[in-house]
């Protein structure tokens, strides 16, 4: 009951939210951008390449809003903001005459109707893997949750080696545009040759999938891939930080299995010597995944030390004893091989 209520609060707020604010999303093409991972990078790069081609383009994503060029520290502990601060958003780039908007959404904010009367004009998938299934409590109902950015678009722009592919051709409306690195789709490595400075096989997908939005919207290959090259990546996605120390340092907001397990390959690519990972699991979510994670360090990293990652009202002793756990599967499974 809870759970419809508060959905029903937000399909309602924001509803009036549109109202007061005009439906301001009606008046600029509006590049709506999910999946369980990678969705904050091709936001910000999908944001670069038209802000470089010369378009009026704003941003709303995890790490800031820029309205018209200018920069808000908005504090969301959510990634997509209130249905009221979002509408309020748009249409504050619309007065300002921006012509594109881009918007980073989570599986929330689509489940909670947060963007109810924001028409999407491009929906993008990056990928679906586990995540946050103690809100939505079956792979399914996040799947279904993530597909609601399809609905009612003009192109839909999914992963093709995505494991949650043939799902979401089905789910989606408008035109189907694929971009992959190990399958064949309407925009690959193979076909535009792209050199990202990011570093990482997940990121190239990342960049596949802001190439081919850029490509919709008409904007010139020179332009997508000197814009690719020239992006650095955000603050904690892959960020090396610069220790001055005899060996490399990486911070990664890998708070999922999948996140993890390609930031580990990632690490591992770059670097001849021991790859050490630290990290925790956050209070309160989704349990689950803490012992997929432990087996994930330990089948990819050398050393894994576990910490806190905002505990909440959780014993932080029991968190990482989860995550350990896992850790200790991951082992046994090493054991019986060598046995065998």
């Amino acid at each position: 009951m809870t759970f419809f209520f508060k959905n029903f609060l937000h399909l309602f707020i924001a509803g009036l939210a549109c109202i007061y604010y005009r439906f301001p999303a009606r008046q600029i093409l509006v590049i709506g951008v999910t999946g369980t991972s990678g969705k904050t990078t091709t936001a910000h790069l999908i944001y670069e390449i038209l802000k470089n081609a010369g378009k009026k383009v704003s941003l709303v994503s995890t790490i800031e809003a820029v309205i018209n060029n200018t920069s808000y520290d908005t504090g969301f502990h959510v990634t997509t903001p209130s249905p009221w601060a979002l509408q309020k958003f748009i249409r504050k780039a619309v007065d300002g005459k921006s012509k594109y908007f881009v918007l980073e959404v989570t599986s929330h904010a689509l489940s909670q109707a947060r963007v109810f009367g924001t028409s999407i004009d491009i929906g993008v998938v990056t990928n679906i893997s586990h995540e946050h299934l103690d809100y939505h409590k079956t792979r399914e109902n996040y799947r279904m949750a993530k597909a609601k950015i399809l609905r009612g678009v003009k192109y839909s722009v999914i992963n093709r080696d995505d494991s949650s592919f043939p799902f979401l051709v089905k789910k989606a409306d408008g035109k189907v545009v694929t971009f992959a690195t190990d399958s064949e789709a309407d925009y690959t490595q193979e076909k535009l040759n792209l050199k990202p400075s990011i570093p990482g096989k997940f990121n190239l997908q990342n960049c596949l999938a802001a190439a081919a939005v850029a490509s919709i919207l008409k904007i010139d290959k020179d332009t997508i891939a000197k814009s690719i090259t020239k992006f650095k990546g955000i603050a904690g996605r892959m960020e090396k930080i610069d220790a001055k120390r005899p060996f490399d340092i990486y911070i990664d907001f890998a708070h999922k299995p999948d996140a993890l397990k390609q930031a580990l390959l990632t690490a591992r690519d770059e670097t001849e010597n021991k790859l050490i990972v630290i990290f925790g699991c956050a209070g309160l979510r989704d349990r689950l995944k803490r012992p997929m994670m432990g087996e994930i360090a330990a089948k990819l990293a050398d050393f894994t030390i576990l910490t806190a990652e905002d505990p909440r009202t959780e014993d932080v002793r029991d968190i990482i004893g989860q995550i350990a756990d896992g850790s200790l599967t991951a082992g046994a499974e090493e054991e019986n091989k060598k046995d065998k």
